[in-house]
């Protein structure tokens, strides 16, 4: 008899664990998606990863300054693509307090900066060096204008204020949605008109077009604070923005506990620049829908996707 209850303790745990694993992967696991083509499709990826896993998933779409809180609170769960340039100063913060979890960093390097088409060189002779464009500003500009145009986005970028710290000749043209910079260099392109531009990387530009990053002075954070500090001694930002900028995952402190193969598969998830890039252009340039894009992506990646997940969390 002290057998059978033994057998049958035994049994009901089983029982009982089965059912707790069963409920835990009807709980959707809500990705945040910011909005630009490269977050969103590689949230996708993840996602069908996820589900391809058992997990249910949600996606909820957020701005950067809210995702926070979302990921704080568990309203979220997790971030697949946090920039050092943007991001790093609240990441941070919240990794150190223990309410987000640093769930590892991209094989990927960030950037953003002043961008130029490589034919630009040939009228433009000195670059990727800034002071090249002191030269030749008028080959950058537009209707007639004597100075030259740089082609921002609607981020708020201090572009000005470097402007007149390294005594450029140009002027900011700030364009109200982040797709209108791709229309003029779609433009540009087509005349092989000389164009200065805010780009990123990764992003899908680089896997469609040749180019560079103009090279301003080396960035320091004295640059941001200190007048006296560079190359000119009476205004701040002069120089360019950091190089080879981290790209990382970030988690809802309860994730690990919650899904334990999802963490640690999003632990091994790993994207290069090429990688970004290619996803991010089946969208911006084949005009797939942001779904279809990642799944041609994971069709086209299986070996890189299935690596990701931990052997003893396939079925």
């Amino acid at each position: 008899m002290a057998k059978f209850f033994v057998v049958l303790t035994v049994s009901l745990m089983l029982h009982v664990d089965l059912v707790a694993a069963v409920e835990i992967k009807k709980k959707p696991i809500k990705i945040v998606t910011n909005n630009w083509t490269s977050q969103i499709v590689l949230s996708k990826v993840v996602g069908e990863v996820f589900s391809a896993l058992g997990y249910q998933v949600q996606y909820l779409k957020t701005s950067v300054s809210d995702q926070w809180g979302a990921l704080a609170h568990g309203v979220a769960h997790l971030q697949v693509e946090v920039w050092e340039g943007t991001m790093a100063d609240m990441f941070n913060r919240m990794v150190a307090e223990g309410s987000v979890l640093d769930a590892g960093e991209h094989e990927a390097k960030t950037r953003e900066d002043w961008w130029y088409p490589a034919y630009a060189e040939k009228v433009c002779p000195g670059l990727p060096d800034w002071q090249a464009l002191k030269a030749c500003a008028n080959q950058f500009a537009i209707e007639g204008d004597n100075f030259g145009t740089y082609f921002a986005g609607p981020w708020e970028k201090p572009d000005e204020a470097r402007i007149r710290a390294l005594g450029l000749n140009f002027r900011v043209r700030n364009l109200k949605n982040g797709d209108d910079l791709w229309v003029e260099l779609k433009k540009a392109y087509a005349e092989q008109r000389p164009i200065v531009l805010f780009n990123w990387t990764p992003n899908w530009v680089e896997s469609r077009y040749a180019g560079k990053f103009v090279e301003f002075p080396a960035y320091d954070p004295v640059c941001e604070s200190d007048p006296a500090w560079g190359v000119n001694g009476q205004y701040l930002y002069d120089c360019g923005n950091p190089k080879n900028g981290w790209l990382k995952k970030a988690a809802w402190h309860g994730m690990p506990d919650t899904w334990d193969c999802a963490y640690r598969t999003l632990k091994k998830i790993n994207f290069s620049n090429q990688q970004i890039a290619s996803a991010a252009a089946l969208v911006d340039v084949d005009l797939l829908s942001y779904d279809a894009a990642a799944k041609q992506w994971l069709q086209e990646n299986k070996v890189t996707w299935q690596g990701w997940i931990p052997g003893d969390c396939v079925n």
